[in-house]
């Protein structure tokens, strides 16, 4: 009985960390694709969020007199030079969410030390998400360009709901997995048959 409820625990320990690793792995994955879709958009529907580019680097929309318009660009070519910056961003946070949850699924059943050496992409895609959503939108766009100010071109809590996100994933992906269980070998049972004489 002590070695039947041993095994029953073992398969139980085995199928959590099992869970936990896929887990690591739709997880990047789900911020992949948002990166790709966001990407993409930007590319086939390129107007509407360059006016968002447009009016947010010229501060066109925050207070009316305020002592921060020195900072305003209002030069079409470095307009479009920040866009391609935002979307080539999104485009390679997305590539390398994708790639790390490639890779962690081909590692799922691999030794721990495999496994967690395959996140570097996601925490490098983590880092990248960190950097355009919450350098670029919150600190260049909401601080340095006053975007904060504007009623209408302002993706400040867009940006924070995604950032935050994606923090919540670097750090769960980084809890470092340990060996998967090995479950017991079951007992075999042994029937005596006594022979007829």
């Amino acid at each position: 009985m002590a070695h039947d409820e041993a095994v029953r625990i073992a398969e139980r320990a085995r199928l959590a960390q099992r869970v936990t690793r896929s887990a690591k792995i739709v997880l990047p994955l789900c911020l992949a694709v948002f990166c790709l879709l966001v990407a993409f958009n930007n590319l086939t529907d390129y107007g509407t969020n360059y006016l968002f580019v447009q009016h947010v680097l010229s501060m066109d929309t925050t207070f009316p007199g305020n002592a921060l318009m020195y900072r305003a660009i209002t030069s079409p070519i470095l307009w479009k030079i920040a866009y391609a910056l935002i979307i080539i961003g999104e485009g390679v946070t997305g590539v390398l969410f994708l790639a790390g949850a490639i890779r962690l699924f081909q590692l799922h059943d691999a030794p721990a030390l495999l496994f967690n050496a395959a996140k570097a992409y996601v925490v490098a895609a983590c880092i990248l998400a960190f950097l355009v959503w919450f350098l670029g939108f919150m600190v260049v766009g909401g601080e340095w360009f006053a975007m904060w100010q504007s009623q209408t071109w302002n993706a400040q809590a867009a940006a924070f709901y995604f950032y935050m996100t994606v923090l919540g994933v670097l750090v769960f992906v980084s809890l470092p997995d340990a060996e998967l269980v090995a479950p017991p070998a079951r007992r075999r049972r042994r029937t005596d048959r006594k022979g007829a004489a």
